[in-house]
């Protein structure tokens, strides 16, 4: 009985490792292959992290570089801006002096100018001399700027200026108490330059130094003279006014 039993019990036991052997190598079999498994994927991990490290440092070194390029570009812009304006500056300089060079030659240069109406050729220096004479005048240098409207008026014949020279030149005479040179200066005025703003102010100084001179009847005829040629002008206002006190 004792050794039937122990038989049957190694029977059992031999059959038993029988069966659970091959369950025992297909356990080792599976975990072998999760661990490769596991290891590939680490490795595949690995290499896409390597990857992305070396494409993140490849992002950053082109942000990098197109920072820099964004600097460069402005700092390009910055200096296109300086030479802009530069070229602008340096551009309005040589106008500048063009134009300075060109007022500077036009006064060595004949122009051609309109004074009250009347068109003619300047002469260089020609308003300075006309410009002196009239200072004179103003300045109370009766004389003095006698002498230098009659230089005037001979030096320059066709000048624009001829009926502004001539009216003060007879002021001056007028001045200087020479009624009889004046009133022929400012006829002369009326005669040459009968379009011109000056003759309707020099036909009523012409009154004036008849009214002085005693000629009442003179200087009523040249007034109403002067109010049926120029009676829109300011001196036809005055004339009017003349005219009544002379009756």
């Amino acid at each position: 009985m004792t050794s039937r039993l122990l038989k049957n019990m190694i029977c059992a036991v031999a059959l038993g490792t029988s069966v659970l052997s091959p369950l025992a190598h297909a356990g080792l079999f599976d975990d072998d292959e999760a661990r490769k498994a596991i290891l590939d994927i680490r490795s595949r991990l690995d290499s896409d992290k390597q990857r992305i490290e070396g494409l993140t440092r490849n992002v950053l070194d082109l942000n990098n570089q197109i920072q820099q390029l964004q600097r460069d570009l402005a700092d390009q812009r910055g200096q296109n801006e300086d030479l802009k304006n530069q070229l602008a500056n340096l551009q309005q300089s040589q106008k500048d002096f063009y134009n300075d060079l060109d007022g500077r030659l036009k006064k060595f240069e004949p122009q051609q100018m309109t004074v009250g109406g009347v068109t003619g050729t300047v002469q260089p220096g020609e308003k300075d001399v006309f410009d002196a004479a009239l200072t004179k005048f103003r300045n109370g240098d009766y004389k003095g700027a006698q002498t230098d409207f009659r230089t005037f008026s001979a030096k320059y014949p066709a000048s624009p200026y001829q009926p502004e020279a001539q009216f003060w030149l007879g002021n001056a005479q007028y001045a200087n108490k020479d009624l009889k040179g004046s009133t022929a200066t400012l006829q002369g005025i009326v005669t040459k330059y009968p379009t011109s703003p000056k003759a309707a102010e020099a036909m009523l100084a012409i009154a004036s130094n008849q009214a002085e001179s005693g000629q009442t009847a003179a200087a009523k005829k040249t007034l109403q003279d002067l109010l049926a040629r120029y009676p829109d002008s300011e001196s036809a206002a005055e004339a009017k006014k003349r005219v009544a006190k002379l009756k």
